[in-house]
């Protein structure tokens, strides 16, 4: 009989992340918000939709005093999720929770910080094995349900951060509002300097104020793993080879 071997796990300079039972793997996105997220007097801290948990486990790195939780409805992701906690250094701050956002009650109180980095795609179609295609699809998380949720879980205080593609985060933004949600943050992305706007950071809060618009956050010059000062500055605690 032979042996399945088990891929590589996703290497960063602290922990682990397998992710061979997960449907969404590791990438720019997850870690783009995980390291720009403001962790400032955050103790306890949401991801909504952890797929492997890698957000929820640098956040964790990111504040040490904070407990964090991840909430994923997904049975095969949550459980890698747990794995990817069990071997991580922060196991007794970090706990997930298999279940959707809309029945999540929370643990012991509202979230200083809820972040996700939520599906995307409104329409289009399907296929018979399109299982990380299904999970960008915001069929099982509409944007409502996902605000809903965290204007629900955050606290009087508290922030709430997504990474979304450009258009999608400007929708998403303009909806915000109607759940009283107000953006107070947000960092434009590009891949390269010569590319279009292709993400949004976005930063929002209970009550309105004064939009702080971060400079645009250019990934790389020419060069593959050229990476550029400022993403190195952003992400550099993280990626093993930077």
């Amino acid at each position: 009989m032979e042996t399945k071997v088990r891929p590589e796990p996703f290497r960063f300079k602290q922990f682990v992340i397998q992710q061979d039972r997960c449907l969404m793997k590791v990438g720019t996105d997850g870690v783009l918000l995980g390291a720009w997220a403001d962790v400032a007097g955050a103790e306890r801290i949401l991801d909504i939709g952890t797929g492997s948990g890698v957000i929820a486990i640098m956040l964790a790195q990111r504040r040490p005093s904070a407990v964090v939780h991840g909430v994923e409805i997904d049975a095969e992701s949550c459980e890698q999720a747990r794995e990817n906690v069990r071997i991580s250094p922060w196991a007794d701050r970090l706990s997930m929770v298999c279940a959707s956002v809309q029945t999540y009650e929370g643990k012991e109180g509202a979230y200083d910080l809820i972040v996700s980095n939520p599906p995307f795609f409104s329409g289009g179609t399907f296929s018979d094995n399109q299982d990380r295609t299904s999970i960008r699809h915001t069929t099982k998380l509409p944007h409502g349900d996902l605000l809903q949720s965290a204007r629900r879980l955050l606290s009087p205080a508290g922030r709430f951060c997504v990474v979304l593609p450009l258009i999608e985060g400007l929708r998403f933004r303009e909806m915000a509002t109607q759940y009283q949600l107000y953006c107070t943050r947000f960092r434009a992305v590009r891949s390269k300097e010569e590319k279009p706007v292709e993400r949004l950071l976005l930063q929002f809060e209970r009550r309105p104020k004064e939009i702080v618009e971060e400079p645009e956050l250019i990934i790389q010059f020419d060069g593959i793993n050229d990476w550029t000062p400022a993403y190195r500055e952003l992400t550099g605690d993280f990626y093993l080879y930077m």
